[in-house]
């Protein structure tokens, strides 16, 4: 739900105390589900899943310099995320490090 309060925001140019909010709970609940998986498994920190998600922060990042491009950085981070979470399990568990697809042993969400 904080994700399309942030997307109505950034998208339609709004008043960013309009959306504040949204930003807010959206960078938290991300916050708390980033540390929840580095916290079950150091793994997911070489893993694609883990590395992307550490784009799509850099990505956020680039608001600051690039303000005028927050719609088309915004887009690009949504599809990051659903090709992320939709793709196969063998592409979210592959080791950027290792070379190959790792799985941790506690995996509960394939």
């Amino acid at each position: 739900m904080a994700i399309c309060g942030v997307g109505g925001g950034i998208l339609f140019h709004l008043e960013p105390s309009l959306w504040r909010g949204y930003w807010i709970a959206a960078m938290a609940t991300g916050s708390i589900l980033m540390l929840w998986e580095v916290v079950r498994s150091k793994l997911w920190l070489v893993q694609l899943k883990g590395v992307l998600t550490l784009v799509k922060l850099l990505m956020l990042v680039c608001f600051i310099p690039f303000p005028e491009y927050k719609p088309e950085i915004f887009a690009a981070i949504v599809l990051l995320s659903v090709v992320v979470t939709h793709g196969p399990s063998g592409l979210r568990h592959f080791s950027v490090v290792h070379g190959k697809t790792i799985s941790s042993k506690g995996e509960i969400k394939g």
